[in-house]
């Protein structure tokens, strides 16, 4: 018997099958769709972590005050804290000076440092006050060397430039009645200020140093609140790490590291640790739905035993009319195929709608991305990649024809006359 005729045959046994074979079906598609669902929305959670902390700049160490560790590091946007970064510091804190940026200066690997402050102030344009909005500090002749921060329009602060502020986008464009434009007057703690570039996001102003601290209360010394050190060879960053902390222990008088009064932050060790724990967190969901997986494929294997039962005296007229053993194996395997087929194809459909709407109901914003082999769909953070679709099909159908294959030996191995008087 030819393959066209034993599809024809199993595709008619799919098509006028009874009920229980669709709750079957509907098992698999339950089971497709969580494993689809549960994968996709971890890998677009791992997608927007890589681009959140790539955003940081691997290549960017942030000292911090206190002896506990900093979390994350750089100047995305001016939110997340002084400097960029969020961090704890303990009541052992001690202020960071210019003695440890020379200090700093000399650790090989080391390409710029610049210390930074940060506080908040309020801030009025178009008769509008932001007040506590975030302001922070910097060295302009290295700013723009370390920040990882992009342009919208205008240009970086530069040397000379005194009562100047480039400004994140969002307190640009959504904080007063009025966009601010390029080259506008804002008034900081009642001192005028030129906006000369505005920052692709954040909600911060970021000033020179030496002006940030005649503004923001209790910065009027030569302290910092925190140092940002770009390196070269980001291979080597634990290794700078430890050297940058055994100057900095010399430069407080520290011996002991459990004494240190400050903590140095490595986004390239975070990056790991939480990508490393999202794997994790993933393989065990995904465990975790592949028992509803399980579930359908005995599911299957228990309609293709009825079906064999059912059918048992058009197995034996097939047989009667020269049908052999093995066209009969190939039959039930086919359907077994093709009830996992379908219920794959609608578990992909299913898992992607449930991860997209999950992800919308959660307010989590898309970052699905074409170019890596991904589609978008309804605008959700979920990343359903063709490699996924295709995997989760062909799983599918494998789980099919696997449950369904002793039901088909079975079949097979029928005797003719023993199937012509079964009642």
């Amino acid at each position: 018997m030819r393959f066209k005729k034993s599809f024809q045959l199993a595709l008619n046994m799919l098509f006028h099958s009874k009920v229980r074979s669709w709750l079957t079906i509907i098992g698999i598609i339950i089971g497709i769709a969580a494993v689809v669902s549960i994968i996709s929305m971890s890998l677009g959670a791992q997608q927007q972590l890589e681009e959140r902390l790539g955003s940081l700049g691997a290549d960017i160490l942030t000292i911090s005050q206190g002896s506990q560790r900093a979390f994350g590091a750089g100047f995305g946007g001016g939110d997340r804290g002084p400097g960029g970064e969020s961090s704890s510091t303990s009541s052992t804190a001690k202020n960071l000076t210019e003695r440890d940026i020379i200090a700093i200066k000399s650790v090989s690997n080391v390409k710029y440092v610049m210390g930074q402050i940060s506080g908040q102030g309020d801030a009025v344009y178009s008769s509008k006050t932001a007040k506590n909005t975030q302001i922070t500090g910097v060295d302009v002749s290295t700013w723009k060397e370390i920040t990882t921060s992009t342009l919208s329009s205008g240009r970086f602060l530069t040397k000379g430039d005194a009562y100047s502020v480039v400004i994140g986008e969002r307190l640009a464009t959504s904080v007063f009645d009025k966009e601010i434009p390029i080259n506008s007057k804002i008034i900081i703690e009642g001192k005028s200020f030129n906006v000369v570039g505005i920052l692709s996001e954040g909600s911060g102003i970021y000033m020179p140093i030496d002006i940030a601290r005649t503004i923001i209360e209790d910065k009027d010394n030569d302290n910092f609140d925190s140092i940002s050190v770009k390196i070269e060879d980001t291979n080597l960053a634990n290794q700078t790490v430890t050297d940058i902390t055994k100057k900095l222990m010399l430069s407080h008088g520290i011996l002991q590291e459990n004494k240190k009064d400050f903590s140095v932050s490595n986004p390239t060790e975070m990056q790991a640790t939480m990508e490393a724990t999202m794997s994790t967190m993933t393989l065990f969901l995904g465990a975790i739905a592949a028992i509803s997986l399980l579930v359908g494929a005995i599911g299957i294997a228990n309609t293709m035993f009825t079906s064999t039962l059912e059918k048992t005296r058009e197995i034996g007229v097939l047989k009667a009319v020269g049908a052999k053993n093995r066209d009969i194996l190939s039959i039930f395997l086919i359907n077994a195929g093709l009830i996992g087929f379908v219920g794959g194809f609608g578990g992909v459909i299913l898992g992607m709608i449930v991860s997209t709407l999950i992800n919308s109901a959660a307010g989590i914003s898309s970052s699905t991305n074409m170019g890596r082999g991904g589609m978008s769909f309804l605008g959700g953070s979920s990343y359903v990649s063709i490699p996924l679709m295709l995997g989760a099909l062909f799983f599918a159908v494998i789980i099919g024809m696997i449950a369904g294959a002793i039901p088909a030996y079975r079949a097979s191995k029928l005797n003719p006359v023993d199937a012509l008087r079964y009642e």
